[in-house]
């Protein structure tokens, strides 16, 4: 079975004490918060409540109470799989008093009804084990309704009884259909349960206070949130692509801490010692500190105790991985440097579209944007290799107008945002100078942010590749670029992610205090296109639409009950480059002429429609002649792709014999393997990408050839959208 981690906790005011489970294996969580989170609860509770902070503040009140109790207990057990009805109806009293609780910072009743969930895990996990111990009939028509956020709680222990007992036997088929033997199965899975029994009793105060304050920011908006100085810290790490450490990627495997890949650049790569898979046992600080045994440890605590300052030494005590568990401890000392992720950083590559019909072949640039990503403190120091993502794919663009390449895709599928600066600089690039994004804020004043430099990096052709994961930050350039008529927008309906967030360090008020209260991450604005229209909810509808991978009820804005509805603002005078409204039907015919004839894009939409089929059932059978047919199914679709894409001289699909359902998770996994097999992944066709850029190769080369269409869909003659001279 699948669990969802617990990602919530909430403030309850409790009248009578609940009964504590008592594990000897676990910490204890404490009963009360410590003074620094009562603090930081009224601090909290004050930014949420205050519209000089809040776009859209919520009055702490009844009905709020209701929706953060509401919120925590989906949170805590949102599959159901944990609490039963009775459960439920004991903890409804503390609903009356959560306001209290979160105002004062009396937030006793978020360990306490922790600890019930605690005691819960530990009952079903130790059921799940002892069915290990039986056989399975697997030729019944039972199914295994997996979707349950809609079900009611359970109404007895007995009735969980016969749920996880689904569970279970879904989890043995997989591993049979995987070729798994009984015992290797129970094995597998009575480590797996106890793995899942111990990473819920591994979780700290700090933790539950974490998961408590979030059920309440939630319950204010879907993007704000609350980070202890942990989170806070990874958190902008993220954003600056940097960090100080080592330069590895770790993973938790049982209960060691394992190399899952190392950082090109960085300390363990340029010392060359250390190899994914190898074991990291022990920790100590400086040349000769003690080195702490870390086995056991959660992998936060074993990163923190790596990460440092740059240019200070750490000991690793580590065993390689062809030695096994049981292999020869080793010793390195490694210098911390200051580590840059470039794999997460913009990338470029270029496409070679074909000559036909008697049209040349193009060279198109494609540039991959994961996040609008940018190092805050290196920019606020005038740092000059601050990470910038606006920076890096201007060196790309360099690169391709000296290649003199025809067209550019700047590919941002997938990428959820970030700094609102980088989205306001990057659609700089491709535009002289004006405005790019409305910014209103919770008193009603709006604020125009332009770009405001007249260079143009690229004016040439370009396109945007968007899908359904494409927010934010991502939504305000795709957005400008659409509006500007400056290029072709292509994919899917973007997420619907309107709005505005600032990081408020909770340590600025209580004087000469650092680190000890975290951050809130804190809607404090609505941005608005250039045309006055928000994205909120509705997103950027393409110009070019491909089919929808992920239905707008399953994900997206649009799936939170309580975010912002769509509204417009009066439009901006703003440059309009081009119209492609004449252009686009042309577009259409030859895309869809291409499309039919082009396998790879034809499977991906067929696995498309499978998917969404599949999600829609909700359930899974539990006869194994049927899955074992389905898996069969699979296989030979995979083998018939293979041998047609072989026959036309197509790219193989590196994973084609490597893609069925192992029954295993990714802790569970060979890591070395597990990592070639991501790396394989990157090199999967991509057919969507090479469709986008075959649209704007027909785009440059209609432009081109027919001079009165030019002239209709882009008046401009000079500067930036200079697609055919």
């Amino acid at each position: 079975m699948k669990f969802k981690a617990p990602a919530f906790l909430m403030a309850l005011a409790l009248t009578a004490p609940l009964a504590l489970a008592a594990y000897a294996d676990s910490p204890a969580l404490p009963s009360a918060a410590t003074a620094d989170q009562v603090t930081t609860s009224k601090l909290v509770y004050g930014l949420l409540s205050d519209s000089r902070y809040a776009y859209r503040p919520r009055a702490l009140d009844a009905a709020t109470s209701k929706d953060v109790f509401k919120r925590y207990l989906e949170a805590l057990d949102g599959s159901k799989q944990f609490f039963t009805q009775a459960d439920i109806t004991r903890f409804a009293p503390f609903e009356a008093n959560i306001a209290a609780a979160i105002r004062g910072g009396e937030l006793e009743p978020a360990f306490q009804v922790f600890a019930v969930y605690k005691q819960r895990v530990g009952e079903r996990i130790g059921y799940a084990r002892k069915l290990l111990k039986q056989d399975f009939d697997f030729s019944s028509d039972e199914k295994f309704e997996y979707d349950r956020k809609d079900v009611p709680w359970a109404a007895s222990s007995a009735e969980l009884d016969d749920l996880w007992r689904k569970s279970v036997k879904n989890d043995w088929l997989r591993l049979k259909l995987a070729g798994k033997q009984p015992a290797e199965i129970r094995k597998t899975l009575d480590k797996r349960y106890a793995t899942l029994e111990k990473s819920v009793n591994e979780l700290k105060g700090e933790d539950v206070f974490q998961f408590f304050l979030n059920s309440y920011t939630s319950a204010v908006d879907p993007h704000t949130d609350y980070f202890t100085p942990r989170t806070a810290e990874n958190f902008n790490q993220a954003m600056s692509l940097s960090l100080e450490g080592i330069g590895a990627q770790l993973q938790r495997q049982d209960d060691m801490v394992v190399i899952r890949e190392v950082i090109a650049g960085g300390p363990v790569a340029v010392n060359g010692t250390l190899k994914a898979g190898d074991r990291i046992v022990g920790v100590g600080q400086g040349k000769s500190g003690p080195v702490e045994d870390v086995i056991g440890w959660r992998i936060d605590d074993v990163v923190a105790k790596i990460r440092g300052k740059a240019d200070t030494q750490v000991r690793l005590e580590f065993i390689p991985a062809e030695e096994g568990v049981d292999g020869k401890h080793h010793m390195l000392v490694l210098t911390r440097q200051k580590v840059r992720l470039a794999e997460q950083a913009a990338k470029g590559e270029t496409l070679s579209i074909p000559a036909k019909d008697g049209e040349p072949a193009r060279k198109v640039g494609v540039i991959k944007l994961p996040t609008f990503y940018q190092d805050f403190e290196g920019r606020r120091r005038n740092a000059a290799d601050y990470a910038s993502a606006t920076r890096d794919v201007a060196k790309l663009l360099a690169g391709f107008k000296a290649d003199k390449l025809d067209g550019v895709v700047l590919d941002l599928r997938n990428n959820g945002g970030g700094s609102l600066d980088e989205a306001i600089e990057l659609t700089g690039l491709f535009i002289e100078q004006g405005p790019v994004v409305q910014v209103r804020e919770s008193g009603g004043r709006v604020t125009v942010n332009s770009d405001r430099s007249e260079a143009v990096a690229w004016d040439g052709p370009l396109a945007v590749l968007i899908n359904r994961g494409s927010a934010s930050a991502s939504e305000i350039f795709a957005g400008a670029i659409q509006d500007y008529g400056r290029g072709l927008v292509i994919g899917e309906t973007t997420f619907g992610k309107g709005t505005v967030q600032n990081i408020v360090d909770l340590d600025r008020w209580p004087s000469g205090e650092t680190q000890r209260y975290g951050q809130v991450k804190l809607t404090i604005a609505q941005f608005f296109r250039v045309s006055g229209s928000s994205t909120q909810h509705k997103g950027v509808v393409p110009d070019l639409a491909f089919p929808a991978s992920v239905d707008a009820s399953e994900y997206g804005e649009s799936t939170y009950d309580n975010a912002l509805p769509w509204t417009r603002i009066a439009a901006v005078p703003h440059t309009q480059y081009g119209n492609f409204g004449p252009l686009l039907p042309k577009l259409e015919g030859r895309h869809t002429a291409r499309i039919a004839a082009d396998r790879e894009f034809q499977w991906w939409n067929e696995d498309v429609e499978q998917f969404r089929a599949e999600k829609a059932k909700k359930y899974i059978s539990l006869n194994e002649t049927e899955r074992r047919a389905e898996r069969e199914k699979q296989d030979k679709q995979r083998t018939d792709r293979q041998a047609i894409r072989k026959q036309l001289g197509l790219d193989l699909d590196p994973l084609a014999d490597d893609s069925n359902d192992d029954g295993l998770t990714g802790n569970e996994r060979d890591i070395v393997k597990d990592t070639a097999r991501e790396k394989a992944a990157e090199k999967r066709p991509d057919p969507l990408l090479r469709e986008s850029a075959a649209i704007l190769a027909d785009a440059v080369n209609l432009l081109e050839k027919d001079r009165p269409l030019s002239a209709q869909v882009l008046p401009q003659s000079t500067g930036a959208g200079r697609w055919a001279d």
